[in-house]
This record gives structure tokens, sequence and C-alpha cells, in this order.
């Protein structure tokens, strides 16, 4: 979540020093061994200071969040480096953490046949037996895999040094090295999977896949792929059928069955996660979703007395003290992410109630805000939000045309986090894009910022440059 306010404000700035800090922190954590640089997707964290040895559990709300703000830098500065570890996390999570319903599993075990890290960690004599004496110098000089080892007598694999740096060093072109370590990747992967695989957490827990299905989403918009797009979209379905069997939503599934009442953090991460379904696919049914669970999570969560949120619902088990945790930990608060679901939800629907109460709960915490930043990335997020300046986009036009596929993807490709996009639908106007028509039966797109917009466009250059300038 600071990575996300580091971007954003290196965006609106043009704050170098917040550039770099978010870049070295992703960089040297993709290239640690906190990354899988054979499987894909992040462990749960580290135990030392340069992100090597760790805890090799995975954690479905780490790569959810770390997926999306890997796909930020790769907007933000065009790096394909930061686009390859968005692809590589997110197909971790399709091949390991979906179930065939739909919803993503919660995590993945440290351990398989009883030891830490067993399935992950490599000898040199391993690497060799799989990939030839060649192969495997180069691989275990650039991903540091040596006889001592770095854990427990085995090597945890990481980036020891660049591929130029390896070519100087080996005396061989760079071409080679890059071939020689795609090509062991691939191998030792499929080696890999004949190991005993760690045990899996198979439950689903809304919240998290609330997080998930937000990442998947941006992805499958920025990225095109379609592979993303049918898993946010099955996995929106799973949430809206099987967490709300009876109208009200529910937190936990397992086994077909799902209970436990849900919680703030549930209806806020689903109703974000919903929102960048609809941004990516216009269906109308996720937006009206979204809409729905967030009247019900005012009326269950929200208390006039403190203006905001509290955790449990009016009707769930009377504690001694109802709670309410404001703070961001391994995941947004059930508030900041509320918050931050409701400031872009009110642009989608035009119900200046949500931005009511979105704008109240910044209003009592801008103490907490100064005095604790780093406690509230998800809050500043939504703060940089709600004073930034945001875009309302609306497109008109059959989202299947070319040329509207083409306006569509210069307002995704853009580092733009403060924006909202919705589809021009006459059958369902809303006060967002009542009245916005195709020009000369070309898709068209409008660029506005409280409802006032610039001349509307249909041509892809024009769009970028308005996207680009202030409103005017």
């Amino acid at each position: 979540m600071i990575l996300d306010v580091l971007l954003r404000q290196a965006a609106r700035t043009g704050d170098r020093q917040a550039r770099a800090m978010a870049e070295l922190t992703l960089r040297k954590m993709a290239e640690g061994g906190m990354y899988d640089q054979i499987g894909g997707g992040f462990h749960r964290y580290s135990t030392d200071d340069a992100w090597l040895v760790l805890h090799f559990e995975k954690m479905l709300y780490d790569n959810a969040q770390l997926a999306r703000v890997y796909l930020a830098a790769y907007q933000l500065t065009g790096e394909p480096f930061y686009r390859r570890i968005v692809e590589e996390t997110l197909d971790y999570v399709l091949r390991e953490m979906t179930a065939p319903e739909g919803g993503f599993y919660s995590s993945q075990d440290a351990d398989s046949e009883g030891v830490e890290g067993k399935f992950f960690v490599w000898t040199p004599e391993e690497v060799r037996a799989v990939l030839g004496d060649e192969d495997a110098r180069i691989f275990c000089l650039v991903y540091d895999v040596t006889p001592e080892g770095n854990f427990e007598h085995a090597n945890i694999l990481h980036i020891a040094m660049t591929s130029a740096e390896a070519a100087r060093q080996l005396g061989v072109p760079e071409e080679r090295i890059a071939e020689a370590l795609a090509r062991g990747r691939k191998r030792l992967f499929e080696a890999r999977e004949r190991r005993v695989k760690p045990g899996r957490d198979d439950k689903v827990l809304t919240s998290w896949n609330g997080l998930m299905l937000r990442a998947f989403a941006e992805a499958a918009a920025v990225l095109a792929r379609a592979d993303y797009r049918r898993a946010a979209e099955a996995n929106g379905a799973f949430l809206l059928s099987t967490m709300r069997p009876n109208g009200r939503l529910l937190r936990t599934w397992k086994d077909g069955r799902a209970h436990i009442a849900g919680y703030l953090e549930d209806y806020a991460n689903l109703i974000d996660g919903l929102i960048a379904l609809y941004e990516l696919t216009f269906a109308p049914r996720w937006v009206e979703a979204a809409d729905m669970l967030a009247a019900e999570m005012l009326r269950l969560f929200w208390d006039d007395a403190i203006g905001g949120f509290y955790d449990t619902a009016t009707d769930q088990e009377a504690l001694i003290v109802r709670p309410r945790d404001v703070f961001d930990n391994a995941t947004p608060s059930g508030s900041s992410a509320a918050v931050d679901a409701l400031l872009r939800l009110a642009v989608l629907t035009g119900k200046d109630e949500y931005e009511r109460r979105a704008t109240a709960v910044l209003r009592s915490f801008v103490s907490y805000l100064q005095r604790a930043p780093s406690a509230f990335g998800r809050l500043l997020a939504a703060l940089d939000f709600a004073v930034g300046d945001p875009r309302e986009i609306v497109i008109a036009g059959d989202p299947a045309e070319p040329a509207t596929e083409a306006l569509l993807a210069r307002v995704r490709q853009p580092y733009l986090p403060n924006k909202v996009v919705a589809l021009a639908d006459p059958t369902r106007p809303t006060p967002l894009t009542e009245g916005k028509v195709p020009v000369d039966g070309r898709p068209t797109a409008y660029v506005c910022r409280r409802y006032i917009c610039e001349a509307p466009v249909s041509d892809p250059a024009a769009l970028t440059a308005q996207l680009a300038g202030p409103i005017r």
C-alpha cells in the first residue's frame, strides 16, 4: 500500500525520490528469494534485510496486492520486467490457487514432506542433473547456487548478478546467458512439478478474493489477457452467487459450504473488485451488485456517532467492545478499503451519499494521516483520489468494435490511478453517462471532471492528449 502511494506521488508531482524508492523496492523484492524465481508468486515474508531467507508460505492477499503494484509500476515506467512479474504472479494463482468453481484459495504451505522450503530449494547437483553442465554453470552463477548453500545446505534462488555481469565474467555473449536462464527456469519448473507439492489452504475468503478479483480485472484490462478476464468474471460470479446464498454476504467457503456473516473488509474488498470488473467488461450486473452491496455495507457497518465504520455488522454477535481496526496491516483496513470503493462508486452511480460518507471518514482521520502516514497507505490512496483531479471517462460505442478498443487502450495503458471508466448504455443511463453518444456514428470518448467534460473525441491521439492535460 505504501508502494502504491509512492508511485502515485511520483506520477502526480514528478517526485524522483518517491519513484526511485518504489522501483528499488520492487526490483529487489522480485530479484530476491521472497519471489519464486521458478514458479512465480511471492512468499509471505523474508527474515533478513536482503529479502533472501524467507518464510515459504504464499498468501493470496500478498500476491493480489503485489500484482497490482507491479502492474502500476509497469504502466508508469513501461519496463517489461514489471510486466513479467505481474504475469508470472497471476499465472501462478491461476495454476495453483484457483478453485474449479471460480474462487481463489487462501494460501500455500511453507513445507512439504514435513520440511520447510523443501519444494523450493536446490543444490548444485540437482541443477546440473536437470540442465547439464554448461547451462547449470550459467544458472548457478546468476542465481547464486553454491555447494555451501544459503538455506540449510541448499539454495534459495535469487538473482545475484545481471545477465550482462554474468556474460562478462564467463566471456560469453549476453544473449547466450539470457537463453540459458530462460531455458533453465522452464526445465527446473518441469522438474519441480514432480516433487511433492506443499499443502494448500483451500478455503475461499471473500475479502481476499475481492483483492485478487481487482488484480485480475486490472491486469486483464492493461495487458489484454483474455484468460485473466475469464478468471475475473468467474470469480465475480462465484462470489455473488455462492457467498450470498440467502442475500447476506458471507465470509468463508470450503467444501461447498459458505458460512460466517461477512465483515466490513469482506464487503469493501468485494465492492472494490466488482468495480474493477465493471470497468473491464462494462457488464451492468457488476456495478449494480457493487451498488447493492455498498448500500448494505452502510446499513450494517456505518455509525453516525463516530462518523465512520465498525468492522462487525449490527446483526453480528455483540461483544464487550465493537471492533474497529482502522490501521492497515498485511491487508488494508476495512475502513480504508470502504472509503476507496465508495469514492469510485459515487462517480459511477452519481450517488452523493457515497462520497459524503467517504469524505467524512477522510476528514476524521486527517490528524492520524499526518502523524502516522505509513499506517494508512490505502487511506492515503483514497485521499489522493478524492483531491487528485480524478478523471471520469465515458466511452460511447460498442466495446467489441476495433475503434472502441483503440480508445479503451489509450485509457487503460497509461498510469492513471485516479480515474473511473464507464460505458454509455442508453438503456441504463446514469448521471455520468446520460447524453453521451457516439459522434457522427463513431465510437467516442468523453473525459470529464465533476461531470464537466472536454469536447468529445473519436481519435485515440486526441484522447491521449486530453488524459495528459488538465480539464479545461
